[in-house]
């Protein structure tokens, strides 16, 4: 008997699914896939929490293909509903592996391109829809899909969906819907507004949790720079790629298109060995595509990014993960760190942090439940001097943090707003005061018109 026979199945997986899995070199299952795989193939309505690079799609992508058996071209029969497009076309990359044994079809529906070829693979027939909720209802609208005999509903990604605001759309995918099917809703947290939108479609669901919320995984080494700078990160940057050794396929991770069209000249300036690629929302979707299924594929040693790969995006060899700037929503820093470190591999994650990220860093370690180590600066690394702009950047920052966690607090730009606002009433003051002496002094020197009264001019 195989490990992988071995050890999947006693959770009810039928050969097909097994020999798939040996295929592609899974030898045991994940925490979640254990537990949340024969719950699914009960036919229990699920909530799965778990971090990212546990195995999630596996986990209910492998009962779902087992409850449809085979391949029925009338209808579609279960729908996968994710935040973004690179995530429906890594799903519909692990369906095919794992149903490469089986007649069951899946189309991906995602925005970006035209949407002829994929209304083309729907009129064709298939069993499953991996789908971004925009496109899911274009399609709908254009061809008044069918949607009366689908039997399982999967919300991947579920917290990103709601910060995204896709909520009207997976109300509205609920109401289209038969009341009469299996519900899934994966998520890597379990916030309110997760937990609400769960109770409003599910009854009675079985909750899985397999670590505690924004917990990082394991096998990710973590390190902290404080640096004085955005020039600084990127002297830094580069010397960790030109002076230290495993930096082999590497995500950068910034906050905006700016800052990483920034960082992607300035490793293009160092002429760095391998290839590179930046990824932003104003790159075209094509560009965007190619670029993941060149870093997957290993033809790319660095891809630059904001947070558009941060969730769900699974790449086994990932080495390192730098968080050029610190995400300003702390779960994110998980989902970041997340990317590499994957399927029991080890991974190293770095942030760089200058005096206004040290707040969200403090926030990042009190979500983690731990202290991320810090690293000191290399001895030899050049730190410019801060310009003007950035440190007038960084004080405001810094003083928008301190009134947000006390709202007396004034600080040093309130207080130079104030004494410029009091030197403006006082200027009005002294103009008002100049206005009525002036008006005073003209009414005393002006001679006074000599009238006649009315009883005079009747006399005369």
């Amino acid at each position: 008997m195989s490990i992988t026979k071995e050890n999947f199945g006693p959770l009810g997986l039928s050969p097909q699914y097994i020999k798939a899995l040996e295929d592609l070199g899974f030898e045991q299952p994940t925490g979640i896939q254990e537990k949340a795989i024969p719950l699914i193939r009960g036919g229990q309505h699920l909530i799965g929490i778990a971090q990212t690079g546990t195995g999630k799609t596996a986990a209910y992508l492998l009962p779902s293909l087992q409850k449809l058996q085979y391949h029925q071209p009338d209808f579609i029969r279960a729908i996968i509903m994710v935040p973004t497009k690179e995530l429906v076309l890594q799903v519909l990359e692990q369906q095919q592996e794992l149903a490469k044994y089986t007649d069951i079809k899946m189309v991906g529906l995602y925005g970006g391109v035209g949407w002829q070829k994929q209304a083309k693979q729907l009129e064709a027939g298939t069993d499953m829809v991996v789908c971004t909720p925009r496109r899911l209802f274009e399609l709908y609208e254009r061809m008044n899909l069918d949607l009366r005999k689908v039997e399982i509903l999967i919300l991947d990604e579920a917290d990103r969906m709601l910060d995204m605001g896709f909520r009207p759309q997976i109300n509205t995918l609920l109401d289209l819907l038969p009341r009469k099917k299996q519900n899934l809703l994966f998520s890597a947290t379990f916030s309110p507004e997760v937990e609400e939108l769960s109770w409003n479609f599910m009854d009675f669901p079985h909750k899985v949790e397999i670590t505690p919320e924004a917990t990082p995984v394991e096998t990710v080494e973590q390190r902290l720079y404080y640096t004085p700078n955005f020039g600084t990160k990127l002297n830094l940057l580069v010397h960790l790629f030109q002076k230290e050794e495993g930096f082999d396929r590497v995500i950068i991770f910034v906050r905006s298109k700016r800052s990483a069209n920034k960082v992607f000249e300035a490793l293009q300036h160092a002429r760095l060995e391998g290839e590179m690629r930046l990824i932003h929302s104003n790159k075209g979707q094509n560009s965007r595509i190619n670029a993941f299924k060149e870093f997957k594929e290993g033809l790319l040693r660095i891809l630059v990014s904001t947070d558009v790969m941060a969730r769900g995006i699974d790449i086994p060899e990932v080495s390192h993960v730098i968080n050029f700037e610190v995400p300003r929503l702390h779960e994110d820093y998980v989902h970041r760190i997340g990317r590499t470190g994957r399927a029991f591999r080890t991974g190293t994650a770095i942030s760089f942090a200058q005096a206004a990220e040290q707040y969200h860093i403090q926030k990042i370690q009190k979500k983690i439940r731990m202290a991320i180590p810090v690293y000191d600066l290399p001895a030899n690394l050049e730190i410019p001097e801060t310009p003007f702009a950035e440190k007038q950047e960084i004080a405001k920052e810094i003083d928008h943090q301190k009134r947000k966690e006390d709202p007396n607090f004034q600080g040093a730009f309130h207080e130079k707003k104030d004494y410029k606002q009091k030197q403006k009433q006082k200027s009005s003051k002294r103009k008002r005061q100049f206005n009525g002496k002036a008006k005073s002094y003209i009414q005393k020197t002006t001679p006074k018109k000599k009238t006649t009264s009315k009883r005079n001019r009747h006399k005369k």
